[in-house]
């Protein structure tokens, strides 16, 4: 069993009005996918859901935002909480959603009224045991699949932001491929929306392996 344990209770809980904050990530991997005639091995992005404990659903690891932590650290720790991974957290969110609850399982408020800060978090350790194992399980799914069993309308909505932002974040490591020595920003500025179509996966061709954001060279094409 794991040592630690996940927080209950209210009483520290940040609101806004009659909105209970929340704050929550999109868990993302590269794996490796397949290697071409030329020796270049081709890696897939996938992305983490978690189940929903007494519901039928898959959702990103997320919940309230307390008053003794900042909102980036509510985010790692209920992904460490509810999914059982560590990771590399962007520091910008992807946004800013307001949604009510569905079930009065997960009560917000008493409105059941939200106002979910989600950010993109790189994992770099997936735990054997986590707080939240007997209640939830983890499922790994490329992009398509992410979207067909997203429920809700702002979860869709956040993934078409987070591939915006992984887009992003290529087109800046193009330009520092061709700037020797001049270094580029790992954070996209994601403060505007963009709708996109849901791709069925996202791939990126490399020979050499994958270990942090620093080292990714081309990193996003869309695979038909």
């Amino acid at each position: 069993m794991s040592c630690l344990s996940a927080r209950t209770g209210r009483q520290r809980q940040r609101y806004e009005g009659n909105l209970r904050l929340v704050s929550g990530c999109i868990p993302y991997r590269w794996i490796k996918d397949s290697t071409d005639q030329t020796g270049e091995t081709e890696e897939m992005i996938e992305v983490l859901m978690v189940s929903s404990p007494k519901r039928d659903d898959l959702v990103f690891p997320k919940g309230g935002w307390e008053d003794d932590e900042t909102v980036t650290e509510a985010a790692c720790r209920e992904a460490l909480e509810e999914a059982g991974v560590k990771g590399l957290l962007r520091q910008v969110p992807l946004g800013i959603w307001e949604f009510r609850s569905k079930s009065n399982l997960d009560l917000c408020c008493t409105e059941g009224g939200c106002k979910g800060y989600m950010f993109a978090m790189e994992v770099t350790e997936e735990l054997h045991t986590w707080p939240e194992q007997n209640n939830r399980s983890r499922q790994w799914l490329n992009i398509k699949q992410a979207f067909s069993l997203s429920r809700y309308e702002w979860m869709c909505s956040a993934l078409e932001e987070f591939l915006r932002v992984i887009e992003e974040e290529r087109k800046l490591e193009k330009q520092d491929e061709d700037s020797i020595g001049c270094p580029s920003s790992l954070v996209a500025d994601v403060s505007e929306s963009q709708t996109m179509a849901p791709p069925k996966c996202y791939k990126r061709s490399s020979t050499m392996p994958h270990h942090s954001m620093n080292s990714k060279k081309n990193i996003l094409s869309c695979a038909s």
